[in-house]
């Protein structure tokens, strides 16, 4: 299905349905008594909220985790797809939850100084108690008390996965900042979300992939279920992974890369520059217009022409690319690929590439794209591809879709609202005037938006 091309009038008036029948529902829920301590429904009625499930994240600094176990951990969590069909519909239902919060008055804010951990007791715990229910991270049934009791800690890690956050169970200042963090912001992450998937061109099948940016993971969908999730390394805060959606045509085993012109104009040649062997010791070649190679020593690197050569990096472990990449052709020359620098998945923060996705455990993906396509690519098969350390493209029959999406707020199925942080900044592409009106009550003015994308790939 095409997701379809909306216009920003179209923001406009959905916003605005949106908040008034948030506010009927208030009206409506205000007129029929309660009892003292028993709060509303915040989650969308149409929307079953399943029970709240026990935290399986593995700590982050695990140093005995493996690019299996992580993955296996991550696919625990949820099979709940974060982008399909219904995504765009189950945000607009989020957003008209969350404009009934800020229209009761929104959550308490927790002090700062308040001693938030298992066995603790006090009005700060009550406090946190009441917070949990109102977000749904704790049964409605359990806001009386004001101890720090084990259904408390299993609603602070309900809440810590709903934020990306490590569960552990105790409030420390980064779940205390998420937990601070007002309705109003939130309510503008849901809106701007909405605006960052307008206009997507992408065609659901039954089986895809799509990497959300933000969240920093990859997901193989088929079947509406996610059936591997893996950690993902994206483009750091200055040079950004872009939004984009194409197909997976081809997995390459021991790829070359072929630096952009823009890094070789930009870095290449300042490198040469410093240090005429540079080109030798990253094994990479000059290669001109007949294919033929080029003798760097002939070229002028202190010239601001452009060159009439493309710099190509040899296969091996020394390769920006790794032993594998997915080839999925877009214009910023971009792709998903392997890493030697592994000891980066297991950190929460994992937005430190230029670019490209480098993904966690990316030959086991490799085997779930090629399943039913040519025969015989077991793991075995591409680990023994690789070993030979000869390039091969094994193209795909059909071409597989991808997107890469940057959602900071979603809704699954399930009804579990998931937030992130704006690491880009692309959520501010929206006007601040209008966004403000939102969390208040009112409509979104969207700006138009201005692709600014770095096509620098993880050069050593």
């Amino acid at each position: 299905m095409l997701l379809p091309r909306l216009g920003r009038r179209i923001v406009r008036t959905i916003s605005i349905v949106g908040v008034a029948l948030a506010l009927t529902a208030t009206c409506a829920a205000a007129q029929t008594p309660q009892a003292v301590g028993q709060p509303m429904s915040l989650r969308p009625r149409a929307v079953p909220v399943k029970p709240l499930r026990p935290a399986v994240r593995p700590p982050a600094a695990q140093s005995a985790s493996t690019p299996e176990s992580r993955s296996a951990a991550e696919l625990a969590l949820s099979s709940e797809p974060v982008f399909d069909e219904g995504t765009y519909q189950r945000i607009k239902e989020a957003l008209l939850s969350y404009s009934a919060i800020q229209v009761r008055g929104g959550w308490p804010m927790l002090p700062a100084d308040a001693k938030l951990a298992p066995g603790a007791s006090g009005p700060a715990v009550a406090l946190l108690r009441r917070r949990l229910v109102i977000g749904g991270d704790l049964p409605a049934a359990a806001e009386p008390g004001d101890v720090y009791d084990a259904a408390v800690v299993e609603g602070v890690k309900h809440f810590q996965l709903r934020h990306g956050l490590e569960a552990t169970g105790s409030v420390g200042a980064q779940t205390l900042r998420e937990l601070n963090t007002p309705v109003a912001a939130r309510i503008k992450q849901l809106a701007a979300s909405l605006d960052h998937l307008l206009g997507m061109d992408f065609i659901f099948a039954e089986r895809y992939v799509v990497v959300n940016i933000p969240a920093a993971f990859v997901e193989a969908v088929a079947n509406d279920k996610v059936e591997r999730r893996y950690r993902v390394i994206v483009g750091k805060i200055d040079k950004p992974s872009p939004t984009l959606s194409t197909y997976i045509t081809a997995i390459d085993l021991n790829p070359t890369w072929t630096v952009p012109l823009s890094i070789t104009k930009r870095e290449i040649y300042a490198r040469m520059r410093r240090d005429p062997s540079y080109l030798r010791r990253m094994h990479m070649r000059l290669i001109g217009a007949s294919d033929q190679e080029i003798d760097p020593r002939s070229v002028d690197w202190a010239s601001d022409r452009s060159p009439n050569f493309v710099v190509r990096q040899d296969s091996g472990a020394w390769n920006a690319l790794g032993y594998l990449k997915i080839d999925m052709p877009n214009p910023y020359a971009v792709y998903m690929h392997d890493t030697d620098a592994r000891r980066l998945f297991a950190r929460d923060y994992r937005f430190d590439s230029h670019g490209c996705t480098r993904v966690d455990n990316v030959r086991d993906l490799a085997v779930w794209i090629l399943k039913g396509g040519p025969p015989g690519w077991t793991r075995a098969a591409i680990d023994a591809g690789i070993a030979a350390g000869v390039k091969r493209v094994v193209n795909l029959p059909h071409r597989m879709p991808v997107a890469w999406v940057y959602l900071t707020a979603w809704m699954t199925r399930d009804g579990t609202v998931q937030f992130r942080g704006d690491v880009y900044r692309h959520d501010e592409t929206l006007d601040r005037a209008g966004l403000a009106d939102v969390a208040a009550g009112g409509f979104v003015t969207a700006l138009p938006k201005v692709v600014r994308q770095s096509s620098n790939l993880d050069s050593r």
